[in-house]
């Protein structure tokens, strides 16, 4: 009987680690503009490639881009619609940012370069709710306090494109997770 218990015991904890590591697998990388980036060349349709995604919270958002001709810039919706550049709420210039996005709702964002938003260099990205799954399949990295950026309504992150380490961690996680719970459930007392 006291094996039965802790057969059950390791079945649980096997089963919340499960939905820990899955809630952790939901937050997903988006190269804006895909592999075009973030430009002016070929004409980039930055609304119909945000339409194309469902962003949820904790989703990171990647600009790449020659920092020579490009930048990025938050703006409120008003500012978004009016190309209008002098009043960002955050900044970044590095060619390869990272923005997470920490809030629902709609964010806005635009080249700060001259003529670069009015033919068409923004994106006006909505984040759901937590509740709403991603579509991207890559894990988002943690935020962190430095960065390209200066603080706004997204903050900036690590490059994300060091997380491949973190989606196999996890996948392995949750492999490892499946495989305790169906010894447990055969009632195999392996341990």
């Amino acid at each position: 009987m006291a094996a039965l218990r802790r057969g059950w015991a390791v079945a649980l904890a096997a089963l919340v680690a499960a939905a820990m590591c899955a809630g952790m697998a939901s937050a997903a990388v988006y190269e804006v503009g895909d592999k075009l980036g973030w430009t002016i060349m070929g004409s980039p349709d930055y609304g119909a490639w945000a339409a194309s995604k469902k962003f949820s919270l904790g989703d990171t958002l990647v600009f790449t881009y020659n920092k020579q001709f490009h930048n990025v810039i938050a703006v409120s919706k008003a500012d978004y619609k009016n190309c209008n550049v002098t009043k960002p709420t955050a900044t970044w210039a590095t060619g390869k940012d990272s923005v997470v996005l920490n809030t629902t709702g709609h964010h806005y964002f635009l080249c700060g370069f001259p003529g670069h938003c009015a033919i068409g260099q923004k994106v006006d990205v909505r984040v759901l709710s937590s509740a709403a799954p991603s579509t991207a399949p890559a894990m988002a990295p943690a935020p962190a306090a430095a960065g390209g950026g200066s603080a706004g309504r997204a903050g900036a992150a690590p490059s994300p494109h060091a997380n491949a380490a973190s989606a196999v961690s996890s996948s392995f996680a949750v492999t490892v997770a499946a495989s305790v719970l169906s010894v447990a459930a055969a009632g195999l007392n392996l341990l």
